[in-house]
């Protein structure tokens, strides 16, 4: 009886080690798995995966994954080269079509010089308004292109947020008081820095604010933190969850009837944000938009 007992234990312990080995064996296999998933994600390969275990399954889920990761790469290059070829695009037709538009506008001013009934010349003033806001619209694809064509990232220097947002708001003056509103702002006491390029920090104020004065319900509030997060946030009434997941893709506009714009302002700041190593989102809570754009880092 007791070489029986002992002939069943021994087998007991032989199972329990072999199931012990299997498992040591799968969790090696499970970090080798996620550690060759995380290297083809972030390096561009054609590689595939291959772990140690003989595991059928094991094997079967990393061809799996494999064959997602190449299919994602291959849309991924279908991606950006269509972003390309639609930058390139845009280039080349705001690019063309600022020579007609220079000499309409020129010819324009030659009309407006001239002895003119009133009623041509009301037409000619509707004309010009046209032309300009062509202008404009012809400008901002120009920049989006030069943006999309551009690395940001370098030239680097230490830039206080607070002065870039006193200076962004600022500059917006005329804009602001065309509309009677009076932005209420809160800054830190004391300065919040990072090291970023002073140029496309400004342009991303500049697009967030902007849309913020074409769209908002006649308020602002521009709050930054003392850990670099500024936050944006206005009256929007009617802007639903769907509007706001959209404000960030090329040429949206929200209809409010006070358009004009292209709809890239917000996707340039986002371009730029990302540049700059910080983050850009938005959301709609009550009836108020609010845009955060946030810059970890320290002031060190």
């Amino acid at each position: 009886m007791t070489h029986v007992l002992l002939a069943a234990l021994f087998l007991l312990t032989a199972a329990v080690c072999a199931l012990l080995i299997k498992l040591c064996a799968m969790r090696r296999a499970a970090d080798e798995l996620s550690a060759a998933f995380a290297a083809r994600l972030k390096d561009d390969t054609n590689v595939g995966i291959d772990i140690s275990t003989g595991d059928r399954k094991l094997r079967a889920l990393a061809r799996d994954i494999d064959r997602a990761l190449k299919d994602l790469r291959k849309a991924r290059l279908r991606y950006e080269a269509g972003d390309r070829g639609l930058t390139e695009a845009v280039t080349n037709i705001s690019h063309d079509l600022r020579t007609p538009l220079a000499a309409i506008c020129g010819h324009l001013e030659l009309l407006r010089r001239a002895e003119l009934p009133e009623e041509v010349r009301a037409q000619l003033n509707i004309i010009e308004n046209r032309a300009e806001a062509l202008k404009a619209l012809t400008e901002e694809l120009f920049r989006y292109s030069v943006v999309r064509s551009t690395d940001f990232s370098g030239e680097r220097e230490r830039v206080s947020l607070n002065q870039a947002i006193e200076e962004c708001v600022a500059d917006h003056y005329h804009a602001l008081r065309g509309r009677n509103m009076e932005p209420v702002i809160s800054l830190p006491e004391t300065p919040v820095e990072r090291m970023m390029n002073r140029a496309a920090l400004a342009r991303v104020l500049g697009n967030v604010m902007g849309n913020a004065v074409k769209y908002s319900g006649g308020d602002l509030r521009i709050a930054l933190s003392k850990d670099g997060v500024i936050l944006f946030s206005n009256r929007a009434e009617g802007l639903d969850e769907v509007s706001v997941r959209r404000l960030f893709e090329r040429f949206y506009t929200i209809e409010t009837g006070r358009g004009g714009g292209t709809g890239l302002g917000l996707s340039i700041a986002r371009a730029l944000t990302d540049q700059l190593g910080g983050t850009i989102d938005a959301s709609a809570a009550g009836g108020v938009l609010s845009v955060e754009i946030c810059f970890p880092g320290s002031n060190d």
